[in-house]
């Protein structure tokens, strides 16, 4: 018999570090949330790029969910060149 892992969510499962599955999990949260505004207001790739103050190709690669291509930082400046606050809660694990 093989041993089976079970992991918590899939950022546990392949990151390398605890550390490194949060990032990822924030990182994913943030841009599914940058998706759904643009989705939201039907924007092209050029109008979003425009208004998060990024190229049309980081537009395509956030849309395509590539996470790996933005850090944190670019994800926080994104939502705020669309007029929102990030906000972050800490919770015991």
């Amino acid at each position: 018999m093989s041993d089976v892992q079970s992991f918590d969510n899939v950022w546990d499962a392949l990151a390398d570090t605890p550390e490194q599955a949060a990032n990822l999990q924030v990182r994913t949260e943030l841009m599914r949330q940058i998706v759904a505004i643009v989705k939201e207001n039907g924007w092209t790739q050029a109008e979003a790029a425009t208004r998060c103050g990024v190229t049309q190709p980081r537009i395509s690669d956030l849309l395509r969910g590539r996470v790996s291509q933005f850090s944190l930082d670019a994800l926080v400046n994104i939502a705020t060149a669309l007029g929102r606050r990030v906000h972050f809660a800490l919770e015991a694990a």
